[in-house]
Formats: C-alpha cells, structure tokens, sequence
C-alpha cells in the first residue's frame, strides 16, 4: 500500500517530535502492509513549515534506514496555496504536479472552489485531505461534487472509513465513496499510538477487493507518477453499501 499522508518528520509540526518517533511510525506503517509513506508536515500559520526545512528532516530520517520508502510532499492550509508556483513545485507530493491541501475542520471555505482552481492553472492538481471530517461537508456531502468533477482528489482518513473516530464521520466516508466522491485512503499519522497508521483495517472495512486496492495502491501511485489516475473499478453490489458495518 501507498500512504500519501503522514507527519512523520522529525520536529516539524504536531507529528514526530523526534528521530525515535519517527522510526516508530515507519515501523508501525511497515507492520501495517504499507511500502511507500509520504513525509506531509503542515505548513499553515502555526508551523510555517519551509522547503528547506523539510529536506534537512527528510534527509536526516532517511539517512537512518526507515522501513518504507519515502517521498517527500506537504500538508498545506489554504491560505497557503498563493505562494510561487516555484514553491509550491517544492511541496508537491513526490516532486508530482499534485499538492495535499488541508481541508478545515470547522466551516466550508467560500473561495475553496476558486483556490484550487487557480491552482489547476498553474499546472497543479489538488488532493483534498479529510473532508469527510467537516461538519459542513457531513450534513452536505454533495458540497463536494463541482471540485471533484472540475479534477479534486478526495483523500479520506483511514481512522474515518473503520470507525475510530466516531460514527457520523464513518457514515460520511460510506456516502463519499458510495457516490464516488473519494479516491484515497491514508493514515494521517502523527505517532503510532495516535491516529495510527491503520490502513489495513480501513481495507479490511471496505470489503471491496478491487475498490481498496484503487484506494491505497492505484491511486496514490498514479498521483506520485504525476499522471492521471486510473478509473475507478466497478464494485460489486453490498447490502449495506461499499464500507462495512
């Protein structure tokens, strides 16, 4: 399995605080099935996060033999996307053209759908982190619908789609992927005991072979290509939709 999401690096944000914590998520995600875990701090007003600080820990945990293959990318809040196309180029996910964007927990930004536009005509394409989270998004999922048809990936939470992290966040997932609003499922990692990795249970949950594997494998390789994703495989009918009860 390929994990686009993770805070892995050591001492950049609210994940990792050290090399040791580090090693144990990479050992936590290896355990856990997944290969490839990309690096994501957040870049957002209270971790300004910069490209060069990014690379220093990249290499600094790299250079100590993790368990996983990683790539470097970024978790970047939305009043962070008008910087330079050069530095945004530095967040992307893999050196792709496609950058994780934090979506907020709390309200449905008005200019959302203008943002990751001017983002698209830049030449980059966006993978929407955990909206399934938001409350606006909860009572209204098909909020989603315009910027995922106008090229918006969805990113769901692994914690959201097995449960973890409550019931009404679960039912969202299943209607995102019941009206095929979501292509990726991904840890969200800030520490191997909070908000584990957990990407085999949320597999485990969906009870579709071929769609989990889209979600974790597909997918997110495709977007580490920096291609275009391929089509969703077609599920078979379940009685209580794709994620299972």
């Amino acid at each position: 399995m390929i994990d686009l999401h993770s805070h892995v690096l050591p001492g950049l944000d609210d994940g990792a605080a050290d090399l040791d914590e580090s090693l144990s998520i990479c050992a936590a995600a290896a355990a856990d099935g997944i290969e490839v875990l990309a690096a994501t701090p957040h870049v957002r007003h209270d971790y300004p996060t910069s490209p060069d600080a990014i690379d220093a820990a990249f290499e600094t945990l790299k250079s100590a033999s993790p368990p996983v293959e990683l790539v470097r990318g970024a978790e970047l809040d939305l009043a962070e996307l008008d910087r330079p196309k050069e530095e945004l180029q530095r967040y992307a996910l893999g050196g792709s053209s496609y950058l994780l964007v934090e979506m907020p927990y709390i309200g449905w930004p008005l200019d959302l759908a203008d943002r990751l536009f001017r983002l698209r005509m830049q030449g980059f394409r966006a993978v929407l982190a955990h909206p399934e989270r938001n409350p606006d998004v909860q009572d209204r999922p098909e909020l989603l619908e315009p910027i995922v048809a106008a090229g918006t990936l969805v990113q769901l939470t692994a914690a959201s789609v097995d449960g973890r992290l409550g019931p009404r966040t679960r039912a969202c997932t299943k209607t995102l992927l019941d009206r095929e609003l979501a292509h990726m499922i991904a840890s969200d990692a800030h520490a191997p005991e909070i908000r584990a990795i957990g990407l085999a249970a949320a597999v485990a949950s969906i009870r579709d072979d071929a769609l989990a594997r889209w979600l974790t494998l597909d997918v997110p390789g495709a977007v580490l290509a920096g291609v275009e994703p391929p089509p969703r495989p077609i599920s078979r009918p379940r009685r209580r939709g794709l994620v299972g009860r």
